[in-house]
């Protein structure tokens, strides 16, 4: 079979779930992981997230790494079956509505395009922590580098908007650009991601039992190491998501239903497989097991580690990093918004679901990002302790939008479905498939998700309120998911749905729509 007619039946296989062909369809395997991969972005998070997780678990919160691998991978192994089965832009909204109905898929794309706003912003204002570091011009405000500073936060906010200027460009040149520059960010990645573990592994001061000293963590009163350890998991689900961007492509992957379930399932395991052993070598080659690692974090090991020079190196590698983690969020975060615009669910859908005839893209979704990601970057000049809490917070409602997933999807389980039926891809073989295991792997996933939502939203001073400035902000979680459910409600379409859902799940031969 040609490319020309893998595309094709790729394409009467959109129209049938009910959709033209609109977007260019030219991404392959390694773009399709690209997305998931630079999306999750282990050399940037790490970098930033490190010395969280240590202060909080000491060295022993290493395991929380695996627990939450192993609980998103519950979850990832229930987007590949959707994605297989629907392999439709707007991945999170398109299965949670036809899993759920109309009110579920709604709200799950809601929560998902604002977590992905502010985890762009939260990402393009890494850019600070990195580049004055390896050159003092890149502090073209003030003096200050340090992110807190009043210019520091300035300087921050004027690098993260000229970052999103080139992402949004990017991203309405069209997607094949796009696919071809984050895969040659992810590859600049993982060499930098093997570079680290090798540097680290080289200069190891003590063995791999460095991941069982609970030594060196935050007061946890009278919960123990257990309250601890809990809580340094925080840093390994801030991470850990992201990983389901290849989903959102679907319209723009050859043979998606093969390819997607794929790469969803590979840039999470990807991901936890070298952001594993990044944590474990940064702990055996830290110079001491105390304060200094807490506060500096993997900076601090990587200066002590590499030197000057090929510190510097290695964090214009980080800055690369950054630039396709942001452009990753950017591009799966216009897909959603063009999905759901193109079934008239968002304010202005007319414009936002139109797609450029000579680029195959959707403009308007990725402008519209850019300026929103502009203003929440704003946030950071008037008080970066909120920005900081605003960026956390965020990765609830990314939590809540995968259980609008898995949720509907245990209940439709529960009454039969898939019902036994079996899809196939573009070649003619049979898509991936949970099968007889397809319950108990669902139902973990949603006592995983459910677990990580309480955890991520319970009011700490130490995650959101570290400086005790302002009391209020531990309660900064439950808050934003009430703020974003009545602004979810305001903006809810009050018109009925173009495309009707219909029942799909009732009977073995009834088509999806």
């Amino acid at each position: 079979m040609t490319a020309t007619q893998a595309r094709q039946l790729d394409s009467d296989d959109l129209t049938q779930l009910g959709y033209e062909p609109q977007l260019r369809r030219s991404l392959g395997t390694f773009a399709s992981f690209a997305a998931g991969f630079s999306f999750v972005s282990i050399l940037t998070t790490i970098f930033q997230l490190f010395g969280l997780g240590y202060s909080l678990g000491g060295a022993a919160f290493f395991w929380t790494w695996p627990l939450v691998y192993f609980g998103q991978f519950l979850v990832a192994l229930c987007f590949a079956e959707m994605a297989a089965r629907y392999p439709i832009s707007g991945a999170i909204y398109q299965w949670s509505r036809r899993l759920g109905g109309e009110l579920v898929g709604w709200f799950g794309g809601w929560f998902m395009i604002l977590a992905q706003i502010f985890t762009a912003a939260a990402a393009a204002i890494a850019l600070q922590v990195v580049l004055p570091t390896v050159w003092s011009g890149f502090q073209i405000v003030g003096d200050d580098p340090a992110l807190t500073s009043p210019s520091g936060a300035a300087n921050a906010v004027l690098l993260g908007t000229v970052l999103l200027v080139l992402t949004t460009t990017i991203n309405c040149i069209g997607v094949h650009w796009m696919g071809r520059i984050n895969a040659i960010g992810v590859t600049c990645e993982l060499v930098g991601v093997v570079a680290v573990i090798g540097a680290l592994a080289m200069h190891a001061r003590r063995g791999p039992d460095v991941v069982f000293d609970t030594s060196h963590v935050t007061d946890t009163g009278s919960s123990g190491y257990l309250g601890a350890f809990i809580v340094s998991g925080l840093m390994a689900a801030y991470v850990m998501v992201g990983f389901g961007s290849a989903g959102e492509l679907a319209e723009e992957t050859v043979n998606p239903r093969r390819v997607a379930p794929r790469t969803i399932r590979f840039a999470l395991t990807a991901s936890a497989i070298g952001g594993g052993l990044m944590l474990l070598t940064a702990l055996m080659a830290a110079p001491t097991l105390g304060a200094e690692l807490a506060a500096g974090g993997l900076p601090y090991v990587l200066s002590s580690v590499l030197g000057s020079f090929w510190g510097k190196v290695l964090l214009l590698d980080v800055a690369v990093a950054v630039f396709i983690c942001t452009l990753a969020i950017q591009t799966a975060c216009s897909r959603l918004i063009f999905s759901m615009a193109r079934d008239h669910r968002l304010p202005f859908s007319d414009r936002l679901s139109r797609v450029n005839p000579r680029t195959q893209t959707p403009i308007a979704p990725a402008v519209l990002i850019g300026v929103l990601c502009v203003a929440v970057l704003l946030v950071n000049v008037g008080n970066p302790a909120i920005f900081a809490t605003l960026a956390s917070v965020c990765i609830v409602l990314i939590y809540l939008a995968y259980l609008s997933v898995t949720v509907p999807m245990l209940y439709q389980r529960l009454r039969g479905w898939p019902h036994g039926e079996e899809v196939r891809d573009s070649d003619g073989r049979p898509v991936f498939s949970l099968g007889r295991w397809g319950i108990a792997i669902n139902a973990a996933a949603v006592l995983y998700g459910a677990a990580m939502v309480i955890n991520l939203a319970w009011p700490r001073a130490e995650i959101y309120d570290p400086t005790g400035q302002f009391p209020l902000l531990q309660w900064a979680g439950p808050i934003t998911v009430i703020a974003a459910v009545v602004l979810g409600i305001a903006c809810l379409p009050r018109r009925p749905h173009p495309r009707p859902v219909g029942n799909p799940f009732a009977t073995p031969e009834g088509t999806p729509v």
